[in-house]
């Protein structure tokens, strides 16, 4: 994986860039839509190029190792030959599955034991094979296993977690070295910055990884609690530390307002469940504010979904159309809010991007910002 920076804005630390990988180059900023057992819920492939703009989407190691299981994805030849998907993935770890199954898992310095919520049967991640399972998927990023601080943490636990963050990091590490690819292309490995939200720690894990000289970072164990002010006080701080010349990635985040913020201070990678999942409950996200689709009031709007919006399923129904299944719990409603959220995040980004590059990207952010959190 190479990462070419192409501009920084002017006032701001909002890069636009270009990552290149086997199956493709992505131009950031970007978000990557979550396919958490090998597809983005209730979107077709065709829709994720043609439509909405994907140029890499998110697997879940944990969900694909527990469901269809390797030998599967192995016979078909890796998840981009299974789920017909030719463009970039990214895989995480499992970590932040695994840890958030609480009583039902146990944590020790090889790694965690834990009960499949399928049916109950126990298995076990450690650094060497989260590595192992994330070369079977064939994923081109693969994230190092790591714990996910809770945002609640006292500070010397996050010290600790920390610090066993790290010694799976260089176990990772090792593992790639001792492993070759399965499909004939190369795997990028992406350490994870954690340290709760103490200041110093973030600065240190920062200060870690960037010895390692990997192809990218990741910033994790943020928007799991902690107020939306403190992620972003630790953003600045690890992006005050990290290369400027390698992809920087937040996980997990987030809202439109948090991306744009993010991009602000220097971020270029996003996933979150929220377009998808927030959609099939009816909440659109639109350059004027967000629609709870819902409401009475859009029974009898015949205008369509989002006049605004850059998706065939905004102009093809109504939102009236759309309440309608929404109510019914029809499918088609679901499908329809999830390709236009999903269409407007890459659209955001996307927008952000023209933005840096015209050297425009502040005053514009402050103006999306106002607007973007207004209640329609």
């Amino acid at each position: 994986m190479e990462f070419v920076l192409e501009h920084t804005a002017s006032s701001s630390s909002a890069r636009a860039g270009e990552i290149k990988t086997a199956h493709g180059n992505i131009q950031t900023p970007i978000f990557m839509p979550v396919g958490t057992a090998g597809s983005v819920k209730g979107v077709h492939v065709k829709e994720l190029e043609d439509d909405i703009k994907a140029q890499i989407i998110l697997g879940n190691t944990y969900h694909l190792y527990l469901r269809p299981g390797m030998p599967v994805i192995e016979a078909a030849g890796g998840l981009h030959k299974f789920n017909g998907w030719n463009k970039p993935i990214l895989t995480d770890s499992g970590g932040f599955q695994v840890f958030s199954l609480g009583d039902i898992r146990k944590l020790t310095e090889e790694g965690v034991k834990f009960q499949s919520h399928i049916d109950g049967s126990y298995h076990m991640f450690s650094p060497e094979n989260a590595v192992n399972i994330q070369r079977s998927i064939g994923a081109d990023i693969i994230m190092a296993f790591d714990e996910c601080t809770p945002g609640n943490a006292d500070y010397d636990y996050a010290k600790k977690s920390l610090e066993l963050t790290q010694r799976w990091l260089h176990r990772c590490m090792n593992q790639m070295e001792k492993t070759s690819p399965l499909y004939g292309y190369s795997q990028s490995l992406m350490p994870i910055v954690q340290g709760c939200v103490y200041p110093d720690l973030r600065r240190a894990a920062a200060e870690y990884v960037k010895s390692l000289n990997a192809d990218a970072y990741a910033i994790g164990g943020l928007a799991v609690g902690e107020k939306e002010e403190v992620m972003y006080e630790m953003i600045e701080v690890v992006n005050a530390v990290l290369p400027e010349n390698k992809p920087r990635y937040l996980m997990g985040v987030g809202t439109p307002v948090n991306i744009l913020e993010a991009i602000d201070r220097g971020v270029d990678m996003f996933d979150c469940v929220m377009p998808t999942r927030n959609g099939r409950n009816g909440m659109l996200f639109t350059k004027r504010g967000i629609i709870n689709i819902r409401n009475k009031r859009w029974e009898s709007d015949f205008t369509p979904v989002d006049p605004e919006g850059t998706s065939y399923v905004d102009r093809q129904y109504s939102r009236a159309y759309l309440r309608h299944l929404i109510i019914s719990k029809e499918m088609l409603g679901a499908q329809i809010a999830s390709i236009h959220n999903l269409a407007f995040y890459l659209w955001l980004v996307g927008e952000a991007r023209k933005q840096i590059l015209n050297n425009n990207f502040k005053s514009w952010k402050n103006d999306m910002i106002k607007q973007l959190s207004l209640r329609l």
